[in-house]
């Protein structure tokens, strides 16, 4: 779990490598929201937020070493 600041560091430093793909996919309430990051010669990052209470969410992160099908689509598609 990864609180807002790690995650924005994270963003910014994915947006930082040439031809790299950082898409929010779904705004965040407390947070920073949902991120898919990819970059050349990278692991994919997504970035899921996930809500604790009313004052608190957290952030989960998954690495790929290929981006899985469905976020392709949803790129696709935005």
């Amino acid at each position: 779990m990864y609180n807002y600041q790690e995650i924005d560091k994270l963003i910014a430093r994915y947006a930082s490598f040439d031809n790299s793909i950082v898409i929010q996919t779904r705004e965040g309430v407390l947070g920073s929201g949902d991120w898919v990051c990819i970059a050349p010669n990278k692991k994919t990052a997504i970035i899921k937020e996930i809500f604790v209470n009313e004052w608190q969410s957290t952030h989960t992160v998954r690495l790929y070493n290929n981006t899985p099908k469905k976020f392709i689509n949803l790129i696709k598609k935005l």
